[in-house]
């Protein structure tokens, strides 16, 4: 979460929010990081009023990323250690249990014990309490972040991650907040941050996970005129 005196940046896990992290804070004298991958409930009561910014990926790509960039790590975070039996579980298997998991108390309450009381401030940054509102549900695990962060998220102006090269000068200026020319030159040429190495998201999901994808993460799909796209489309 960065705020500044004319507004705030939610930051949604693997959506793009490092890449405007950094942004803001080399553009933003005032900006200044409040936690990691903060939910809105904690914004500082004085931040009511500004406007809240954020950023979206398509869910069938969030998913791939977040394999790919959890596989790559020495130790990967405990939801990805849980859903995907210690790194044991392929693709296909681990995403099925993430997108399930609330569905599924064993494995739900393996992830819990793995996670802190507090917010760590660093990687995922939740809490046990934070999956509380996974339990019993049908959300997709993308779709539970999004609620997590946003809440109703009718009140936050939110960009797709691979537009913000181009939208966020766009977003600022309808907030008030003029776009410089150095700032647009820094969008242009920076290089983005945080990301994983992977294909093509749709080479990754046979026809009953894609499926899965839609339904459990609908809603996200639907408010950001998201469709599964064929590689080289």
């Amino acid at each position: 979460m960065i705020v500044t005196d004319r507004f705030v940046f939610l930051h949604l896990h693997k959506s793009g929010g490092t890449f405007v992290n950094r942004f803001l804070q080399a553009f933003f004298p005032d900006a200044r990081q409040i936690g990691y991958h903060l939910p809105r409930t904690c914004l500082p009561a004085s931040c009511a009023a500004l406007p809240l910014l954020g950023s979206v990926r398509n869910p069938w790509d969030y998913y791939v990323s977040w394999y790919a960039f959890q596989t790559a790590k020495p130790r990967p975070n405990p939801v990805f250690r849980v859903v995907s039996d210690q790194g044991r579980l392929g693709f296909a298997d681990s995403v099925r249990n993430l997108l399930t998991l609330g569905e599924q108390p064993a494995l739900l309450d393996a992830v819990r014990s793995g996670l802190p009381d507090i917010f760590p401030n660093r990687g995922i940054n939740l809490t046990r309490d934070c999956l509380e509102p996974l339990v019993g549900s049908r959300l997709g695990f993308y779709s539970f972040l999004y609620q997590h962060i946003y809440g109703e998220a009718n009140d936050v102006s939110i960009l797709d991650m691979h537009a913000l090269r181009d939208g966020l000068p766009v977003l600022l200026e309808q907030i008030g907040v003029p776009a410089t020319a150095a700032m647009r030159h820094y969008l242009s040429r920076a290089p983005a941050l945080n990301s994983s190495e992977h294909g093509h998201y749709a080479d990754y999901y046979d026809a009953t996970l894609r499926a899965l994808v839609a339904e459990r993460d609908a809603e996200v799909i639907a408010r950001h005129s998201y469709a599964f796209e064929v590689a080289g489309s």
